[in-house]
């Protein structure tokens, strides 16, 4: 396989890179070895600001004191209440460095929300980004008597408020170097007593149906994961990394924050989440993790570019991805790729894949990974003939992140790839759940312990409600949901997800949801994507007033006709898309339809848009 990636740049570590049996042990292991290596940077008014170790030591240092002036006790929850941000991650190894539970909130949640959250956790401490987020936590504290203190990042637009209860960011430092001085192993003791059974982290589930649950995570759990997570995808000091996603979320926390705390990894910050793309272009990462959207995103904005080039330039790229998708499925298959293939593909790469890929930003990409949600083969195998090979990776909040991962020298598009060697993973011999048991098992759900006894049963096993097929190979491949399997009037099971990651393969689909238990037949609804449906009707001529008129336009309906028919041909009849129906609202992620990670939630789309369901089976 050397022909297309070096297998020697991504064979897992095994060794233990960092010492410490807790988040802050760890933590302050690497400041004292890394000191000056830069470890975090983050690009604010245009300008990319460094902060090496020692650095980043001196700003934990300063919060934990700052916090131990507060009266914050050990045991204690924060709560973190902002986009991410470098300011995240130096509040969370604070928190933790005071023996205190951190918790995140997404900011997107609306004010109930977090007041929920806050209470469930108990919430002393309330770290919120801005103004924005401010005005939530003021909304609901008269609610949150355990509530002491709101602590905001950014102080701009705040400079004449004035309230007992808040407190800046930039305060509560200056707080804290005094209480340093009086106190200055305060802190040095704080650490040092968090036992590795401590609770550590809350990551709280979505929520897509009942309130969110709060997942349990002890520094044991969390240090031993970390470490496999090394034995699975191996990274090192010399890794740019790109920090984007949710800190709230077990993704970015485990596979951002603290997998790069304990490799070394730099940690590249975006500006907002809407400069991902210009910002993934200026880092360019060599190892680039995201979920399927941001991938799917990527390739639609490839094939939209390729639209307005010339004849000739669409010519090159046809033969250029032709030639590597002919090298692609030969190593797919573990067959030898021609000397005379491999030629080609040196040149399609020099004349134009390489340039591709750094219209993506993953030129120099060792490997990218791909979880928290299924994503198309297809797109599998169209980054791997960029000459870029993508991990799947398959796990969950419970599970503390990744349980399996593809493995670089055995690819497989459409699998999760073997059990990870730090867990166990196997298959409910009656209806095909995949169950996990290990240390990175969570401790429970918080203040729930009949939701804990359903989920994790006698022997040990988590029940993940997921259901998959597992090879001869060890390879397992997830085929739905529990709870989202259809089984049409007819009897037939079909598994949605298959069919819906067929329809995100294409630029003008966002998201789709299969609908059809109990019913006929299938129908669909679809969230198109807003800014290449646009584009398609300008090009074409297509008038629109607005989102709405837009899908309703004639030639999006016909556009969206033929992807579902060339999407059909794939499936059995009784598998096939009979009626679909655009969702004319324009959703983001304050909207209850989507999931903090972008997500149609299938139970209330299917309950909020019933009428439309309805009017496709009359």
């Amino acid at each position: 396989m050397s022909y297309l990636w070096d297998l020697s740049n991504i064979r897992p570590q095994t060794e233990v890179v960092l010492d410490g049996d807790s988040i802050p042990a760890m933590f302050w292991n690497a400041v004292q070895r890394r000191g000056d290596t830069v470890w975090l940077r983050q690009k604010d008014l245009g300008i990319w600001r460094t902060w090496t170790w020692n650095q980043v030591g001196q700003a934990v240092s300063e919060i934990g004191h700052g916090l131990l002036a507060l009266g914050f006790g050990a045991r204690e929850t924060a709560s973190i209440l902002s986009n991410t941000n470098i300011e995240w991650v130096l509040s969370d190894l604070a928190v933790l460095s005071a023996n205190g539970v951190a918790n995140g909130i997404y900011p997107t949640d609306a004010a109930e929300q977090v007041h929920y959250l806050c209470e469930d956790s108990s919430t002393t401490v309330l770290f919120v980004e801005d103004d924005e987020q401010l005005d939530k936590a003021l909304e609901v504290r008269a609610q949150l008597p355990r509530l002491r203190k709101i602590v905001v990042f950014d102080m701009e637009g705040l400079r004449d408020f004035q309230d007992e209860q808040v407190i800046g960011l930039d305060a509560l430092r200056a707080m804290g170097r005094e209480h340093a001085k009086a106190h200055p192993r305060a802190l040095l003791e704080r650490s040092a007593a968090v036992q590795p059974d401590d609770l550590a982290i809350l990551v709280y589930t979505s929520g897509t149906t009942g309130k969110p649950k709060g997942a349990m995570h002890s520094h044991k759990g969390l240090v031993y994961t970390v470490r496999g997570y090394n034995t699975l995808i191996a990274r090192d000091e010399n890794d740019e990394c790109m920090c984007f996603l949710p800190l709230c979320h077990i993704a970015e926390r485990m596979g951002g924050e603290y997998f790069s705390l304990y490799t070394g990894a730099k940690l590249n910050f975006v500006e907002n989440p809407d400069t991902v793309p210009e910002n993934v272009r200026e880092i360019a990462p060599t190892v680039f993790t995201a979920v399927p959207r941001v991938w799917e995103k990527f390739y639609s904005g490839v094939m939209i570019a390729l639209k307005e080039a010339s004849g000739s330039q669409q010519a090159a790229y046809a033969w250029a991805i032709g030639v590597g998708q002919r090298v692609a499925d030969l190593v797919l298959r573990g067959q030898e790729v021609p000397t005379g293939l491999r030629v080609q593909f040196r040149i399609a790469r020099a004349l134009v894949l390489d340039n591709v890929r750094k219209l993506i930003g993953i030129h120099r990409a060792r490997f990218l990974v791909t979880g928290a949600a299924p994503i198309s083969p297809e797109l599998v195998r169209w980054y791997l003939a960029l000459g870029v090979p993508m991990l799947e990776v398959w796990g969950m909040t419970e599970t503390c992140g990744a349980s399996t991962g593809i493995p670089a020298e055995r690819i497989k598009p459409g699998s999760i790839g073997p059990a990870a060697q730090y867990n166990e993973v196997k298959l409910d011999p009656g209806t095909g759940e995949i169950l996990v048991r290990g240390p990175n098992v969570f401790m429970g759900y918080l203040n729930l312990p009949e939701k804990t006894a359903e989920t994790i049963d006698a022997d040990g096993w988590l029940h993940t409600g997921d259901v998959g097929v597992v090879d001869e190979e060890g390879f397992f491949r997830i085929t739905d949901r529990m709870k989202d399997i259809i089984i049409t009037a007819g009897g037939k099971n079909i598994t949605p997800s298959e069919i819906e990651n067929e329809l995100k393969f294409s630029p003008y689909v966002t998201d789709a949801v299969v609908i059809g238990d109990k019913r006929p037949y299938l129908t669909v609804i679809i969230m198109i994507d807003q800014e290449n449906v646009e584009k398609f009707a300008q090009d074409n001529d297509v008038p629109f007033s607005n989102y709405a008129s837009l899908t309703r336009s004639a030639e999006v309906q016909e556009l969206i006709q033929s992807l579902i028919d060339t999407v059909n041909k794939k499936f059995a009849r009784v598998e096939q898309i009979k009626k679909f129906w655009l969702l004319d609202t324009q959703l983001t992620a304050e909207d209850e339809e989507l999931t903090p990670t972008m997500k149609l939630k299938r139970k209330l789309v299917q309950q909020k848009y019933a009428e439309q369901i309805e009017a496709m089976y009359r």
